[in-house]
C-alpha cells in the first residue's frame, strides 16, 4: 500500500508509518463511531456531496484513523467528511488504519491536530481548536502552533477572532465574511455598536476586504476626532480653584485630600491612617447633618 500523504508534520502522532501495512484493513462503516471530540461542527452539504461523488468513481483514497474499542466497535480520530461522504453513497466498507490512544485527552488531541492540518476547519473552528489545546493541555500559543505545523502569528491571528461578538463569527463560519473581513473589524473591537455598523455595511454593500478595511480605518478616525472633542467641551475646573477646594477640605478634616477630574465628572480621594482615623473623618463629614 502506498504511503499516506499530506497530514502535516504531525503525522507520526497519528499512525506509525512501518506499521502502517499491518493496520490497515476494510472496516464495516456500520461499526465506526464518529469521534465526539469533533472540532469541526460545519459540514458543507456541497462539498460532501463533491467528495461523495470522487469516492464514488475513485473510492476512498486516504484510510480513516480510528482506535479500537473494546466492544467490537472503532472510534473515529481523523477522516469524519470520509465517513459521511461514503454514508453518502451507502458503501458498506471503508478502509481504515487503527492507532492506539492513551485515554479521552490522546483522542481529543490527535482529533484538533489532525483536523487543522487537514485545513478540513473553518477559521472559527480552528480558533476553537488552538484555543481547546491551549486550555485543555495548557500549551503555549508557540506549543500550539508546532504541534500542527504552523507558524505562531498564525495561531495568534486566529484566536484574534474569537473576540469577536458571536454573530459575526457565525458569518466567518458561514462564509458571509472572511478573515480578512474581520480582521478589519477587530479594528473596532473596543466599540461593539461600531462593530456592528461595519458589520452590516460590508455585507450589505458587499465589500472587499480592502473597502472593508477603509471604512473600518475611517471610523477609527471619528471615534479619535469625536473622544478628543468631547474631552475638549468638557468643562475642568481652573487649577488654582482645584487647589484652593483642596486646601478647603484638607484644612476642614486634617487628612491628605487629592481631587482627580475627568472632564466633567471626577472623585474626592481622603486619606486616612487608622480606623480611628476614619471614624473621626466620617464624623468630621458628618457633623452637620
Amino acid at each position: 500500500m502506498a504511503k499516506m500523504q499530506g497530514l502535516g508534520r504531525g503525522v507520526d502522532l497519528l499512525f506509525n508509518q512501518e506499521e502502517e501495512d499491518e493496520k490497515f484493513f476494510l472496516c464495516d462503516i456500520e461499526k465506526i463511531i464518529p469521534n465526539q471530540y469533533q472540532p469541526r461542527s460545519h459540514f458543507d452539504e456541497t462539498s460532501l456531496r463533491e467528495l461523495a461523488d470522487s469516492i464514488k468513481e475513485k473510492g476512498v483514497i486516504q484510510p480513516l484513523v480510528v482506535v479500537p474499542n473494546d466492544d467490537g466497535t472503532y472510534g473515529l480520530i481523523a477522516g469524519e467528511r470520509r465517513l459521511r461522504a461514503s454514508q453518502l453513497i451507502n458503501l458498506e466498507t471503508v478502509p481504515v488504519v487503527t492507532r492506539e490512544v492513551n485515554g479521552d485527552d490522546e483522542l481529543l488531541e490527535l482529533a484538533l491536530i489532525e483536523n487543522v492540518q487537514r485545513q478540513d476547519l473553518n477559521p472559527i473552528e480552528e480558533a476553537k481548536a488552538y484555543e481547546k489545546l491551549i486550555k485543555v493541555f495548557d500549551y503555549t500559543q508557540e506549543q500550539a502552533a508546532e504541534k500542527v505545523g504552523k507558524k505562531r502569528s498564525t495561531v495568534t491571528n486566529r484566536l484574534r477572532l474569537l473576540q469577536l461578538p458571536d454573530f459575526i463569527q457565525d458569518d466567518i463560519a458561514n462564509k458571509a465574511l472572511t478573515e480578512g473581513h474581520a480582521r478589519a473589524i477587530l479594528r473596532l473591537s473596543d466599540d461593539p455598536m461600531a462593530m456592528k455598523m461595519a458589520r452590516d455595511q460590508i455585507v450589505k454593500k458587499g465589500m472587499s476586504v480592502r473597502q472593508a478595511e477603509k471604512l473600518t480605518s475611517r471610523m477609527k478616525q471619528e471615534q479619535t476626532i469625536n473622544k478628543n472633542v468631547q474631552q475638549k467641551q468638557s468643562p475642568k475646573l481652573p487649577d488654582s480653584f482645584s487647589t484652593s477646594l483642596v486646601n478647603r477640605v484638607t484644612n476642614k478634616l486634617h487628612s491628605k485630600v487629592n481631587l482627580i477630574q475627568n472632564g466633567s465628572r471626577g472623585k474626592l480621594e481622603i486619606e486616612y491612617y487608622s480606623l480611628d482615623d476614619l471614624e473621626r473623618v466620617i464624623e468630621l463629614i458628618t457633623s452637620g447633618e
